[in-house]
């Protein structure tokens, strides 16, 4: 066990002081973002709105993550990266306090876009910032460290949130996420600012590429698309079919949403380290991400038994532990051919194209055939995406691009 311990920590040793701090503010950031998960529920539970029209919901914040992305792209190339970050997350934080008072139908739509567009901002520049602040040879498991706090964050977040509530109301919920938002904003003007924080990997390039005209990078980029179309599943459609289907309470599926959280704080980074160390390329290892998540789907219409929502947790963990970071790690390393910020964006709006399809889909889908059916269809596409991720492999290999763990 001691050896272990040790050899755990081993993996984290060689990252920077910046990537710490910028997996602290994303732990507090994300800590907070306890209102994603019960979305969905928030609004079929608390609001009484159809799952239609929270479909339509969901997609308005979709609409919003794919405006924000895309905005949040142009101007961490046009102001640097530390401006959108402080901008975003103080805005964010303003805005979710102030989404709790919102109860129709088109003010929730509006509230939720507007949340989004300025919440998303903040992810292109973080990936910049990340880039910025780490060795080459240490950005996937920095981006690792990231998406540590981040599940970190949201394993803390639906356990605490469906504790708040039971004891408390929804409405605990949007000021919790606000004061997280600001508390965040607080600790990176201390911490990140451009004159205390000094970049080690800053890329200046004379003659950038279009992203728009990198083929390989497309492929990837619609291959992210349907794979954010599935894993967000986890987050509108999986909560309403643990309640109607299996009969959780809210603290019961914040409790196996939180596991997923848990895994991966305990996993990934070992993982990602000795995947980094064999002789995998990253596309590979996204295909094998990607087709992994699609199982989690397929196997929960193999038996009633309530222990598989567990056995389809664990697949999708595992699958999300190896697809984002490499995918993270291979968006990154293309942004060096061009202006990183639209990279980063594009990398970003294929997630945001996810949540205006995704969530409204899975809605539409389970209202009109069914829960079976639709995991049917998400596993469908999942292999669809591992086609792409293979044939980004056989393109990249065949111009001699291919790049390892």
């Amino acid at each position: 066990m001691k050896k272990l311990y040790f050899n755990y920590l081993d993996t984290f040793k060689g990252l920077s002081k910046e990537i710490w701090w910028l997996a602290l503010i994303t732990l507090i950031n994300r800590a907070g973002t306890m209102v994603i998960p019960f979305l969905s529920l928030y609004l079929t539970e608390d609001l009484h709105f159809e799952p239609k029209d929270v479909g339509w919901i969901m997609t308005a914040f979709g609409l919003g993550s794919f405006v924000g992305s895309w905005l949040g792209g142009k101007l961490t190339d046009k102001i640097g990266y530390y401006k959108v970050m402080v901008r975003s997350l103080l805005t964010t934080g303003l805005l979710f306090i102030g989404l709790q008072f919102l109860n129709t139908f088109a003010s929730l739509c509006l509230g939720i876009f507007l949340v989004m567009l300025v919440a998303d901002m903040f992810r292109p520049a973080m990936f910049v910032a990340l880039s910025a602040y780490s060795k080459p040879e240490n950005k996937t498991r920095s981006v690792t460290l990231i998406r540590l706090a981040i599940n970190l964050g949201f394993s803390a977040g639906p356990a605490v949130g469906g504790l708040i509530i039971t004891t408390m109301s929804y409405s605990g919920l949007f000021w919790v996420d606000g004061i997280t938002c600001i508390l965040a904003t607080l600790l990176l003007i201390q911490v990140l600012h451009p004159k205390k924080a000094k970049p080690l990997d800053t890329v200046i390039n004379e003659n950038p590429e279009s992203a728009y005209k990198d083929k390989a990078f497309w492929i990837f980029l619609v291959s992210m698309t349907l794979f954010g179309i599935i894993f967000l599943q986890y987050f509108s459609t999986m909560p309403i079919y643990y309640k109607d289907v299996h009969k959780l309470t809210e603290l019961e599926i914040g409790l196996l949403l939180g596991l997923n959280g848990a895994f991966i704080f305990l996993l990934e980074m070992p993982l990602i380290k000795w995947l980094e160390n064999i002789k995998i390329s990253k596309a590979a290892l996204m295909l094998i991400g990607a087709f992994l998540t699609a199982m989690s789907f397929l196997v929960l219409n193999m038996t009633p038994w309530i222990g598989i929502l567990l056995i389809g947790m664990l697949f999708m963990t595992v699958g999300e532990m190896i697809a984002f970071p490499f995918s993270n790690a291979f968006a990154m390393e293309r942004a060096k051919k061009g202006n990183q910020g639209e990279y980063m964006a594009l990398y970003t709006i294929s997630f945001s194209i996810a949540h205006i399809f995704g969530h409204n889909a899975g809605m539409q889908l389970v209202d009109n055939i069914g829960f079976d059916n639709t995991w049917y269809i998400m596993t469908g596409l999942g292999m669809i995406c591992a086609l792409l991720l293979w044939i980004l492999k056989r393109y990249l290999k065949a111009k001699n691009e291919l790049s390892y763990g």
